[in-house]
């Protein structure tokens, strides 16, 4: 017998804990027993020879034979201990029992009651398992929608970054026609030349010139130039937090594309 079997033996006799360490290390000492423990006892692994070592064990530990009995044919009927020994008045008793599981004394009341309870607090356990796993998967869930909010997020200010980029390089385009319209004008006073009203442009030229002012193509369809003016509208909106001034450029040259189509 080994210590883990030793002390489980002395558990099962009723004694505290400290007088099972005392025992099993004085045992040892005595090489009654031997160091180290498998751990937990396998079914029918004996662990006893018989039940003269297993009386003569108790009563060296200082078991009261009432107690000691219950022991010995508890562990008997388990096939703890090997076999029934001979020359003991209580192993001979035990040897005239026909069905050691009926002597052992039935369980308390106050011993269902602690099985009761142990299937209830796992049953507990295994809702608060389950508990934990939705938790876990909530979680995992808002993780992935926060994710994917914070990429659309992002998404749309790299869009109106982009927006705002084209904007103002449709502001430039249009200060420096302006600017060019100003000398032409400068230039044709200063020759005497009577400055028009207004200087005449072939409709497809201003289309052309829209478009590329607008960053699209010079095939770009009509629909792909209303959404761009749109887009371009509602960055620049005073109400959207944009500049007055480029709102109305914005507006004023697609009036001008629409004026000259």
């Amino acid at each position: 017998m080994n210590t883990d079997q030793a002390f489980e033996f002395l558990k099962a006799a009723g004694l505290s804990e400290d007088n099972c360490v005392e025992t099993v290390r004085r045992w040892l000492r005595e090489k009654k027993i031997i160091y180290l423990g498998k751990g937990a006892f396998q079914q029918n692994d004996y662990i006893i020879q018989d039940t003269e070592e297993a009386i003569n064990l108790l009563n060296d530990a200082g078991v009261a034979p009432s107690v000691g009995i219950q022991v010995v044919q508890r562990w008997l009927y388990e096939g703890k201990i090997q076999k029934v020994g001979n020359g003991n008045q209580l192993t001979e008793y035990i040897a005239n029992v026909k069905n050691p599981k009926q002597v052992i004394n039935p369980p308390s009341d106050q011993d269902k009651l602690i099985r009761e309870l142990k299937a209830k607090v796992k049953v507990q356990d295994e809702h608060i398992k389950e508990l934990e796993e939705l938790h876990k998967s909530s979680v995992k869930t808002f993780i992935q929608q926060r994710n994917k909010l914070q990429k659309e997020i992002l998404n749309l200010e790299l869009e109106k970054n982009e927006l705002q980029k084209e904007t103002k390089k449709v502001l430039k385009d249009n200060i420096e026609l302006r600017s060019e319209l100003l000398y032409l004008k400068e230039k044709l006073s200063k020759q005497g030349k009577r400055v028009p009203e207004k200087v005449h442009i072939s409709s497809s030229v201003q289309t052309l010139d829209y478009r590329k002012k607008l960053g699209l193509s010079k095939t770009a369809s009509e629909k792909e130039v209303l959404t761009r003016y749109k887009k371009l509208l509602k960055i620049t909106h005073p109400d959207h937090g944009g500049n007055p001034v480029v709102f109305h450029y914005v507006k004023t040259d697609y009036d001008h594309y629409k004026n000259g189509m």
